[in-house]
């Protein structure tokens, strides 16, 4: 395009704005509303060019309405040109009267200028004539396009040119969902029945051009400049209606492409007469935006149309969903009597719909009492959520929550369905739409119940929050928080730094998160909610703490838990079990046996604890006795290394002794120890003498023997139980006489040649000479003989240190033997330590 031409359109543009301006500037809404660029039009012959704008006062956005008063100069005729300026300045001030969520809504009353009229609305994306005609010129442009793909070059463009009904400029893109056409459809029901019982008034034209769709995508009925008032008495009586003629303006009248048979043929109408004109709106919306009756203000059209109107219907019904087919047909039917009324077709099955009557309220939320918002915004609305199309979420039901977060009473219960949303955002819907309001929420003082919606869905507005605003909004309104006297605020607090530590700085989860939750625990220990969620966030917090701070102060903390509830109890063992695995908390056995096993051990015994609980209880102590008994048995260990010889080894000998093990036998090389058998009389007396010994010394032989005078259980007895095949004979102790073979040569008490050499007792006679094969033990007798228990059998002997006589010889006497109550004694006892003593000196 050459920069000439590009620069004559834009001056041209530019010009044309310009115009606009200084005519909407001699209006007198100028002075209270900023007038933008126009982005639709309506009303007859759409006359009414629609401006976003804004209030000037408030910022509140809105639309301007303007009425150009030189487009009714065409007529060329200054009465009729009056007569169109009353005729809309009028329908402005019936819309005022009509007050309904159904009705256009004026903002500002109609204003008059020499060139002007204007007044403010709501804010308007178009009107539904707009976007039927772009769903119309579309369907043109798809039917050409398949007509016109065999020509080639200028001709085929030519050819699609003269075929193709160009776009008009007043179409806006729109696409509906069946949900907005659903709703949009009661929504003018609603209108209509209003208009019909409360008002007593026939609209009489309605039609695309006096329907607006809101920015927030609600229908909303216009158009009131025709409007005929009905028998108040009689609703149903036909009114006077005068139909459409080509001597009056076609400004001046009614749509005659929807118009109702009887006013046209009958010049009278009724209620009914709206419901057949809606029954020729619904097909058209389901028939590309066409209607099914084109007559292009010819009456004459009109009525050749009118005989085919059944077929038609019956061809385009198809399209229109099946529970609406049924009250389609019969709003066109010709016969009035035939239609339903605006009350009984709103009642009908096709807008019966969760989501339709979620958006219904939202429409007229602002005409309830608090209480009635409440539960819708945090029972009807949020179960309606899932059911309504994401694009209506932004488009209807967020503005609606933007305009009551001003209202404190209702905050906490719009922040339910607010919640959700920031939930579904993705972070560029978030940014773009929600996070100025969001900001305004969490800087601006709140009730307590909005305090704790927000402070326990804190992590979800995190996630979708930038950085820096994370740092400057939210944390901050986190921490003053805990500052609050009220409880659930507190614990709210407490949860909410469990949901979002991670964007916490270790600093300040140190200094300032620690100290302020420790401080909610000490005001509420008698809460079971609180306590658990601080026992909750300091389990998330502990990685993040120095091993002193857990040391000092989350034990100390652990410590004052006294409430006994389940939950609160394994939420304790669950920290617990942390710092017993990981030895970076610093947890020392003394910490367990002196602080957390009394606290734990008490709860085995806890009746409200389960079986998976018990058990979880269970292995966590089991797991600290361990380390506890794994400790202690180490510190021993090398205790008992540390100690000096002999009394180090003290233990040990004990524990290696042969009353306390099993010996493989210890034998002696060239040593053979024979005992002589005795008499009966020799028994006898030797057994008599024995129970002497026992009767007689008294305590003396409870302490040798370890059993007590008076008891029943004698030494003998216990021989023979150990020894069952032993004969009594053998329980007696005799004295024995040992042989002992030279090893060599220079053997102390060694004598040369071959034989062995006997060495006597002195109790023992010079003919008994037998031999023995018992074998010398380790140090079982010789240990029992001096400072030990008196062993059982009589073939135990003292246990020689080595073989050489020398180091026997040199073995100290026993104080047992030489002094003490022993020393004195007499008997066999007596000849017992006579004979070791020789035995053991080396003497005969």
């Amino acid at each position: 395009m050459p920069a000439s031409t590009m620069f004559s359109k834009f001056k041209s543009t530019n010009t044309a704005s310009t115009s606009l301006q200084n005519v909407t500037d001699a209006n007198p809404i100028s002075q209270y509303f900023e007038i933008g660029k126009q982005v639709a039009c309506a009303g007859p012959e759409l006359v009414w060019r629609i401006h976003d704008g804004y209030r000037k006062s408030d910022g509140r956005e809105c639309s301007i309405f303007v009425f150009e008063k030189k487009i009714a100069e065409k007529l060329h005729k200054p009465r009729r040109k009056e007569t169109v300026t009353e005729l809309l300045k009028n329908s402005v001030k019936t819309m005022e009267r009509f007050r309904h969520p159904k009705i256009l809504q004026v903002m500002h009353t109609v204003e008059e200028s020499t060139d002007t009229l204007a007044f403010a609305a709501e804010p308007i994306f178009a009107s539904l004539s707009n976007i039927l005609a772009f769903h119309e010129s579309k369907t043109y442009e798809n039917l050409a396009m398949p007509a016109n793909s065999g020509g080639t070059g200028a001709q085929s463009n030519q050819q699609q040119n003269s075929s193709v009904p160009q776009r008009p400029a007043h179409a806006k893109e729109y696409n509906f969902l069946d949900i907005e056409l659903k709703y949009g459809f009661l929504q003018l029901v609603e209108a209509l029945s209003y208009l019909h019982y409360s008002g007593h008034v026939i609209h009489r034209n309605v039609c695309p051009s006096s329907i607006l769709v809101t920015k927030r995508g609600t229908w909303k009925l216009a158009g009131l400049e025709f409007i005929e008032r009905m028998n108040e008495t009689d609703v149903n009586e036909l009114v006077p209606c005068p139909p459409w003629s080509n001597r009056v303006s076609k400004m001046a009248q009614p749509n005659l492409d929807f118009m109702a048979p009887e006013t046209q043929l009958t010049s009278k109408g009724s209620l009914l007469s709206d419901m057949f004109s809606l029954g020729l709106v619904i097909c058209a919306v389901f028939n590309s935006g066409r209607p099914l009756i084109q007559a292009g203000n010819i009456v004459s059209n009109y009525m050749k149309q009118l005989e085919t109107l059944e077929e038609s219907v019956q061809k385009m019904l198809p399209r229109v969903p099946v529970p609406l087919q049924e009250a389609t047909s019969r709003l066109v039917n010709r016969d009035p009597t035939a239609r339903p009324t605006a009350q009984l077709l709103q009642l009908i099955k096709y807008f019966i719909d969760p989501a339709v009557n979620a958006l219904k309220f939202l429409d007229v939320v602002n005409m309830k009492d608090t209480s009635q918002k409440s539960h819708f915004y945090k029972n009807t609305l949020m179960e309606a959520m899932p059911l309504i199309p994401r694009k209506l979420w932004w488009q209807n039901v967020w503005p609606m929550l933007q305009a009551e977060i001003s209202n404190g009473e209702v905050l906490a219960a719009v922040l339910q369905p607010v919640i959700t949303l920031i939930q579904e955002a993705s972070p560029s819907e978030y940014e773009s739409i929600m996070a100025p309001t969001m900001k305004v929420i969490l800087s601006s003082p709140k009730s307590i119940q909005a305090t704790v919606t927000l402070l326990e869905n804190l992590h979800l507005i995190i996630e979708k929050t930038a950085p820096g605003d994370v740092t400057t909004d939210i944390i901050p309104m986190l921490f003053f928080s805990f500052e609050s006297s009220t409880i659930q605020v507190q614990s709210a607090a407490v949860v909410a730094v469990t949901n979002v530590f991670d964007n916490i700085e270790d600093v300040s989860i140190k200094r300032m998160v620690i100290p302020k939750v420790k401080s909610v625990f000490e005001k509420n220990l008698a809460d079971p909610k609180i306590v658990q969620n601080v026992l909750i966030c300091i389990e998330r917090l502990m990685d993040k703490l120095e091993r002193a701070q857990v040391m000092e102060e989350v034990l100390q903390l652990l410590g004052d838990v006294r409430i006994p509830e389940p939950d609160i109890v394994m939420r304790t063992v669950h920290i617990y079990h942390k710092m017993v695995v990981d030895k970076s908390y610093g947890l020392t056995v003394e910490t367990m046996a002196t602080h957390v096993l009394p606290l734990l051990i008490p709860h085995t015994v806890n009746p409200g604890l389960n079986l998976e609980q018990y058990c979880m209880l269970v292995e966590v102590l089991q797991e600290m006795l361990e380390q506890i008994d794994r400790q202690q048995r180490n510190k021993l260990r090398l205790d008992n290394l540390s100690i000096p010889s002999p009394e180090r080894h003290r233990p040990l000998r004990h524990q290696f002794s042969s009353d306390n093990m099993n010996a493989p036998p210890f034998n002696i090389p060239n040593l053979r120890i024979d005992q002589r058998k005795t008499s009966s009389a020799e028994d006898m007396a030797r057994k008599n003498s024995g129970v002497r010994l026992f009767t007689g010394s008294g305590m003396l032989g409870g302490w040798w023997f370890g059993c007590s005078p008076s008891s029943p259980d004698s030494n003998f007895l216990r021989v023979a139980n150990a020894f069952p095949n032993r004969r009594l004979s053998d329980n007696t102790l005799m004295t024995p006489k040992i042989r002992i073979a030279p090893s060599c040569a220079s053997s102390p008490g060694g004598t040369p040649g071959s034989g062995l050499p006997t060495r006597r007792h002195s109790s023992i006679g010079p003919q008994e000479r037998r031999g023995s094969t018992i074998n010398l033990s380790p140090p079982t007798l010789a240990r029992s003989m001096i400072g030990g228990s008196m062993p059982n059998t009589s073939s135990s002997v003292p246990f020689l240190l080595s073989s050489s006589m020398q180091s026997i010889r040199s073995r100290r006497t026993s104080t047992v033997l030489s002094s003490g109550p022993l020393g004195s004694g007499s008997g066999l006892l007596q000849q017992l330590g006579t004979g070791m003593y020789q035995l053991f000196s080396g003497r005969n």
